[in-house]
């Protein structure tokens, strides 16, 4: 009996922690998805969380009246704080739009392009009705994002401003040469403290004029002709295209935010 006691204690101690879990993380206030459905995408969201280490979450609404950017941004600011890690997805029912807002480290990982990818399955589940899979979608895409990493020559680019801020990151190569530097640089301190103990360095002259000889030749050198070649280098290009393209950010609340959204 006791033993029977003890196990519900600790079913009841530890069930509702699940439950307020997928709750922060999937807040469907619309009434979108089951218990079942919302526990399992808080399970999917956990991994996301841990490489970001930040939060990504899922927000329905029927009753919404604000703009959906300035609605998904505050909710987003609110759960993470200002210009924490973190992505939001809002389904808008009432006004029937989807907004993906990212914060932090995640406004680099979906650049405008992956975000579109994003937007394109959730808008396909959603005009189907479903709503689980368009979640889901979100989640899977976002997983993938950041498995990959932050694509070469990334950039931010403030809508208003225009300003482009450029993702500084050390690739392979930068990190090779820094190896080989740094190899270098040891070597040759160990090599100078060895020749210096050794007394081929520092008070120790070698008797080189003594040593030495020195036979001098007359040479002369005669310009006969020349000639130049010339050819017009063109300029460079200025579209930013390379690497994995950038993110486009707003200001909401006096934090930056990155995202988009679609109707559906």
């Amino acid at each position: 009996m006791k033993k029977f006691l003890l196990l519900l204690g600790f079913l009841a101690l530890f069930s509702p922690l699940k439950v307020l879990a997928a709750s922060d993380t999937v807040d469907d206030q619309a009434n979108l998805l089951s218990s079942e459905e919302r526990t399992d995408l808080s399970k999917q969201a956990d991994a996301i969380n841990k490489e970001i280490k930040g939060e990504v979450f899922i927000v329905t609404t029927d009753s919404n009246t604000e703009k959906p950017r300035k609605f998904a941004n505050e909710q987003l600011m609110s759960r993470v704080g200002k210009n924490n890690n973190g992505a939001l997805l809002l389904l808008d029912m009432n006004q029937r739009e989807i907004y993906l807002s990212t914060s932090g480290n995640m406004i680099d990982y979906v650049t405008d392009k992956r975000r579109d990818k994003l937007l394109d399955d959730v808008t396909a589940a959603m005009k189907d009705g479903n709503y689980y899979q368009a979640t889901l979608n979100y989640l899977t895409n976002a997983k993938e994002f950041v498995d990959a990493g932050v694509p070469g020559g990334s950039y931010r680019k403030d809508e208003k401003t225009g300003k482009i801020t450029y993702y500084k990151s050390i690739t392979p190569v930068e990190m090779a040469i820094s190896l080989v530097a740094a190899l270098a640089a040891a070597v040759g301190f160990f090599l100078f403290v060895r020749l210096r103990y050794q007394l081929k360095t520092g008070n120790y002259h070698y008797p080189y004029r003594q040593n030495a000889q020195l036979d001098l030749t007359e040479r002369q050198d005669q310009l006969i002709n020349s000639f130049v070649t010339t050819r017009r280098i063109p300029k460079p290009s200025n579209n930013n295209s390379g690497g994995g393209g950038g993110s486009t950010t707003n200001s909401s609340g006096g934090g930056t935010f990155g995202g988009g959204g679609r109707s559906f």
